[in-house]
């Protein structure tokens, strides 16, 4: 029984013999292992393959103009350009939409924000309000679950103080842990991007997490959808 307590020892013993610069260089290493690495990409491919497909089997179009906006001049010629085609294949449409909201939000990739403004002026308040907060919720979900499966080493390798901070939180709000949660999604206390990575991490049971974030998202989601987008031509 003293073996395993003398080489608990000698490992806590090396890690005082550690210099600073090794420290350093540890910490600057990439911090996924390769099946992790492995794990991640095979997500991401699995995700483009078929937001691919998804691409491919819709009617012709000018794909040229099916591109993500950056601005918002970007923005206003994809919304003159989709609004017929928005009306003459809804359903394929809608697919293609959330498809790639999912996609977006799952990979923390920016420009959700001129999405969730295209809802808004292509389908309207309500149904753009609907779009908006199922996309959001189902893509920080699929975060939520990827970052189960490999985002321990990316966050704290990113966020270390953040993420001690957010555990501090959690551990002083277990009883009151929803309350806390909405407070987060409705306030810029933390970044969503950190909420979502950071949650399965500190042991957020997903049912909080996802109710928080269903309810949490609906009032900047109702503030972004009701602003107008006016054409190109005005």
């Amino acid at each position: 029984m003293a073996a395993p307590r003398t080489a608990v020892v000698l490992d806590r013993d090396e890690e005082k013999n550690v210099s600073p610069s090794e420290k350093k260089l540890k910490m600057e290493r990439f911090p996924l292992s390769r099946w992790e690495f492995a794990a991640a990409l095979g997500v991401f491919l699995i995700f483009s393959t078929g937001l691919l497909c998804i691409y491919l089997t819709m009617p012709a179009a000018d794909y040229e103009m099916l591109k993500l906006p950056h601005t918002l001049a970007d923005l206003r010629l994809l919304k003159d350009h989709l609004a017929t085609y928005a009306q003459v294949y809804p359903a394929k449409f809608i697919l293609g939409y959330c498809s790639t909201y999912i996609f977006m939000q799952t990979f923390m990739i920016p420009g959700t924000i001129f999405m969730s403004l295209l809802a808004g002026a292509l389908f309207g308040v309500v149904r753009g309000l609907f779009l908006v907060v199922f996309n959001a919720t189902a893509g920080a979900s699929s975060c939520y679950f990827l970052s189960k499966l490999i985002g321990r080493p990316i966050v704290t390798w990113l966020w270390p103080e953040k993420l001690r901070f957010f555990q501090g939180e959690i551990a002083k709000r277990k009883e009151k842990l929803l309350n806390y949660m909405l407070f987060l999604r409705v306030t810029p206390t933390l970044p969503n991007l950190f909420i979502n990575l950071a949650s399965p991490i500190v042991d957020i049971p997903f049912h909080i997490f996802f109710l928080a974030t269903v309810i949490g998202l609906i009032p900047a989601s109702y503030i972004t959808v009701r602003v107008r987008i006016y054409p190109v031509s005005s």
